[in-house]
């Protein structure tokens, strides 16, 4: 009987079921929706210094504690929310980057209040359309950088040029899949 051939993955999703579902799933396929790519944004912020399978792991845990990233929720988040927050064994406890989501939510809603959606702010660095990245993987580009520092501009935190790199990656701004990887081109279709 022969063997069935497994399908080829970017190095990185091959020895963690979880981490392999997430690929084959999520990353990279682009994100348009405002809260979503706000709940990306904030989940790679609070995966600084850690992996990305520790934030997988505890993403339902993330979503509960932060009203599933409900901007006008966690915008009204008080030191007493921080508190409980820094109780709960489901998120990473970091005070520093509950409070810089707790911040990121009224950030969010300030950008909207003036008519100017998250989406269409994160989009417009690569005119609407996702980057095709056929070499190797950087940690940081220009872009990220740009991004990165208008992002600190508006008040953001946890958004350095790295963490917005695999921010992009994730959201499907840049696709990053291998070029022998199965899912890159499905994401090239679904841009």
């Amino acid at each position: 009987m022969a063997k069935t051939q497994e399908k080829q993955r970017c190095a990185w999703s091959q020895n963690d079921p979880l981490m392999r579902q997430y690929h084959d799933e999520e990353w990279g396929i682009p994100i348009r929706d405002s809260r979503e790519l706000w709940e990306i944004l904030m989940l790679e912020g609070f995966q600084a210094g850690l992996s990305w399978q520790i934030i997988l792991r505890k993403r339902e845990g993330f979503r509960n504690a932060f009203k599933n990233f409900d901007p006008k929720k966690v915008a009204k988040f008080t030191e007493a929310d921080i508190e409980r927050l820094m109780q709960d064994e489901g998120i990473i406890r970091a005070r520093a980057k509950i409070q810089a989501t707790i911040h990121g939510a009224k950030i969010f809603l300030d950008m909207e209040k003036s008519g100017e959606s998250f989406s269409s702010f994160i989009w417009n660095f690569v005119n609407g359309k996702p980057i095709q990245n056929s070499g190797p993987l950087p940690a940081k580009s220009e872009l990220s950088e740009a991004m990165s520092k208008e992002l600190k501009k508006r008040g953001f935190k946890f958004v350095g040029p790295v963490i917005v790199y695999a921010f992009m990656q994730a959201a499907g701004i840049v696709n990053d899949h291998a070029p022998d990887c199965f899912r890159r081109k499905a994401v090239v279709r679904s841009s």
